[in-house]
């Protein structure tokens, strides 16, 4: 055997040479050349006699790129050079690498576009000497999808540094297309199907966007298995197809919501602000300009779609991904409309469906087909498919990254959408364990039930008021089924976020009205809008700042736009008109904000006629600045409400997001605990209301330790009302002050007494 070629110095970067003398500089893709070139490939393809070396010629001539190489997927999860312009040729055939391995078998495994200006220094760069790629720097590596198959991959590369324009991104994406129907007709492997899904781990954790647990079997639901046809005969008859799929996929929606949800229903609101998102121009325009450059309607409709969905994983912000999820609901229906959509069974009755996004408009057809649960890749509490699974009572969670590829249809499954997770192929143990959890969350759930009318005291005689944090209308039914004692925090931007607007006085009147009338008397907190930073106001432009929660958000915006702070204020006024108002103002940091807040409310209220009966006017407190300032605010607050999530990320320089951090910081901490008992008596003693809300008031070990230090009004989600009802009637605050007096004084700065706490209230048998 020859010897083996010398190592390089390194087992996965190798030292680049200069370019070489002659070769192109990179450029900019232009237009022209890329219609040029589908022109080209169409030409190419039709004669039926096109090999993959003869395309990586023609495609790196039109688009003077250095190095065009297609890898083809093979069994046993391996990707192989199959055609190259520009590495050494003898590597075809030869080079392989893993799905996971190296830049290529990254962009198999991720299923999206590498777009890296040095590749060769990327961590998971993997050398292969015969190639001779030690020369380029740059590389854009897209995977070859046909079908939802990952195929293989096709990679361009340039000798110097460069990242490549969107252009040249779409350019890429649009030929792995066209490579996909030949790698398909000629039998290439599927990587998921070759094992590598299988080898994902089975139990996939997240967060519960609805509560409930489910017990049924798998349905995977992605994206739609790509077009057949890609490159159009006849542009103009083309967008007459998109027009008309536009208004087709319109229609099926109009019917949906008449046919499945009554005159009135509250979840229509949550619809037409999805439509007003998914009929947005924007993204129509790019479909019809990617039709005009050759594509088909629905070649066209998909590829805008993968475009979005690989800029918005960058996106950390969960509003704004939930609005991509929105329009990709209408690009879904449609690619259905087009003919390219995927489908669906007429009934799903105890299916669970695994996906990745998932719009309102999908979640309503998915509930009138019967489904039993959803689990849900990219998607946040406050998006518009959480907040109609709620309304829908359909159990839904936000699960981690890697479940929808794992899983596979008719696999038995269990969504536990209390604590966040999800099991794919359970083993018999665990499904019996849900079994008994699911008889005995049955039996708890009627033993709950008795608490709804009853007020929430301890054994010892404290009361505490309850009430409900919400966001739209609908959500107040809640109020009767809990029997909480009001709305301690309605979020008025909640609407106009979803709209994507913020609406005009009467409309915003008109809503607030509503939700009193429906509290039916019960006190109603409505915190103003709170918007900025990472929720954009219509026509705002993003700024680019690195901490987001601490930047131009909420009354900051308020303040500086007092224009759309009066409206609301008088909006406000305008639909409590009798009635009592109480409002409250977010992310206060200082007293003058707060006062120069209040004073915008006192004139509105001024230049009215009709009035509301009474006003109390308050603020949250998350801001640790306010902590200094409390003699001054309490004199001029009617109320205070400590917010948890805001304030234990500032306290503790703890972004509440990252998962690294989750848990390190805790509120049932010394140092936390000292600082709500402080707040709590000193506002009792200038007589302010004092309330705690956030996700700590809603955890019943949370809410009891509350109740023990002196904080008599907590607000909370609805799903939490019961069972901190059920903990206080059979808990003495008498008995657990100086437990908790001793653990304070025993336990180190900044240590959370959670376990301890817990271990106490398991002794005592208490239902925490």
């Amino acid at each position: 055997m020859p010897p083996s070629p010398p190592a390089p110095p390194s087992a996965s970067r190798m030292p680049r040479s200069k370019r070489p003398k002659g070769a192109p500089r990179p450029r900019n893709v232009p237009l022209a050349a890329s219609r040029r070139l589908f022109a080209k490939l169409r030409d190419r393809l039709s004669s039926g006699n096109s090999s993959l070396a003869e395309l990586v010629e023609l495609i790196a001539a039109e688009l003077a790129v250095e190095v065009c190489s297609v890898y083809v997927a093979r069994a046993g999860e391996m990707l192989e050079l199959a055609a190259t312009h520009g590495l050494r040729i003898a590597a075809v055939g030869h080079t392989r690498v893993r799905v996971g391995e190296g830049i290529i078998g990254l962009a198999a495994a991720k299923g999206e576009a590498l777009n890296l200006p040095d590749a060769q220094n990327h961590p998971e760069f993997a050398y292969r000497p015969e190639t001779g790629e030690e020369r380029y720097a740059s590389m854009l590596a897209v995977p070859i999808r046909r079908a939802g198959r990952t195929l293989g991959v096709i990679a361009v590369q340039h000798s110097d540094p460069r990242v490549y324009t969107p252009l040249e991104v779409e350019t890429i994406s649009t030929i792995a297309m066209l490579i996909g129907e030949i790698l398909a007709s000629q039998g290439a492997a599927d990587i998921a199907a070759a094992g590598f899904g299988d080898a994902l781990a089975r139990r996939y954790s997240g967060h519960p966007l609805a509560p409930g647990i489910v017990r049924g079997t798998v349905l995977p639901f992605g994206r739609s298995p790509g077009p057949r046809h890609v490159l159009a005969e006849d542009t103009a008859a083309e967008l007459a197809r998109l027009d008309q799929a536009m208004a087709d996929a319109e229609t099926s929606l109009d019917n949906l919501v008449s046919e499945h949800l009554p005159s009135g229903h509250a979840t229509r609101e949550v619809l037409e602000a999805y439509r007003l998102i998914s009929q947005g121009t924007g993204w129509l325009e790019r479909v019809r300009a990617a039709i005009n450059d050759g594509l088909t309607a629905e070649a066209a409709v998909d590829q805008v779609g993968s475009e979005l969905r690989r800029r918005m994983r960058k996106v950390a912000d969960p509003y704004l991904r939930e609005r991509v999820a929105d329009i990709e609901d209408m690009i879904e229906r449609m690619l259905a409309a087009l003919g390219a959509g995927t489908a669906k069974p007429d009934d799903a009755s105890g299916m669970v469906l695994v996906c990745r996004r998932l719009g309102p408009a999908e979640l309503l057809d998915w509930h009138q087909r019967g489904i039993a649960g959803v689990a849900i890749e990219e998607a946040s509490t406050g998006g518009h498919a959480a907040i109609l699974a709620r309304a829908l009572e359909i159990p839904a969670i936000a699960v981690e990254a890697g479940a929808t590829e794992a899983a596979r249809q008719g696999d038995p499954v269990l969504l536990d959408a209390e604590s966040g997770a999800l099991i794919l192929r359970p083993d018999p143990e665990v499904t019996a364990l849900y079994d008994r959890a699911l008889a005995a969350r049955g039996a708890r759930a009627a033993e709950l039930a008795v608490f709804r009318d009853r007020p929430a005291r301890t054994q010892d005689g404290t009361e505490v008021t309850l009430m409900l944090n919400v966001g739209l209308a609908f959500e107040i039914d809640q109020l009767t089924r809990t029997g909480a004692d009001g709305i301690g925090l309605y979020r008025t931007e909640i609407a106009a976020l979803a709209a994507a607007r913020v609406p005009g006085v009467a409309a915003q009147a008109a809503e607030y009205r509503r939700v009193l009338q429906r509290a039916d008397g019960k006190r109603v907190v409505f915190r103003t809008l709170d918007l900025g930073a990472d929720k954009l106001l219509p026509g705002e432009a993003e700024d680019q700042v690195e901490n987001p929660a601490m930047g131009w958000r909420s009354l900051r915006v308020g303040l500086d736009r007092p224009a759309i702070l009066r409206k609301q204020l008088r909006a406000l006024l305008m639909g409590a008109v009798g009635l009592d108002l109480s409002v409250m103002f977010p992310m206060v940091a200082t007293v003058a904000e707060f006062r120069t807040a209040r004073d915008l409310l006192e004139a509105e209220a001024a230049r009215l006629d009709e009035k509301p009966r009474r006003i109390e006017i308050g603020t949250m407190l998350e801001v640790p600045s306010l902590l200094f300032q409390l003699p001054g605010l309490l004199a001029e607050a009617d109320f205070v409400s400590l917010g948890t999530n805001d304030l234990m990320q500032f306290l503790f320089a703890a972004d509440r997001g990252t998962p690294r951090l989750a848990g390190r910081y805790d509120v049932l901490s010394a140092p936390v605990l000292e600082l709500i008992e402080g707040l709590a008596a000193a506002c009792a003693e200038e007589e302010v209301g004092f309330s705690i809300c956030g996700e700590a008031a809603g955890r019943p070990l949370d809410a009891l330790v509350f109740a023990a230090i002196g904080v008599d009004t907590l607000s909370m989600s609805g799903a939490a009302i019961l069972p901190v009802k059920a903990l206080f009637a059979e808990a003495d605050l008498a008995t657990l002050r100086p437990v908790l007096r001793e653990l304070r004084r025993a336990g180190a700065a900044g240590t959370s007494l959670r376990d301890p706490l817990t271990a106490w209230a398991r002794e005592h048998g208490l239902p925490i």
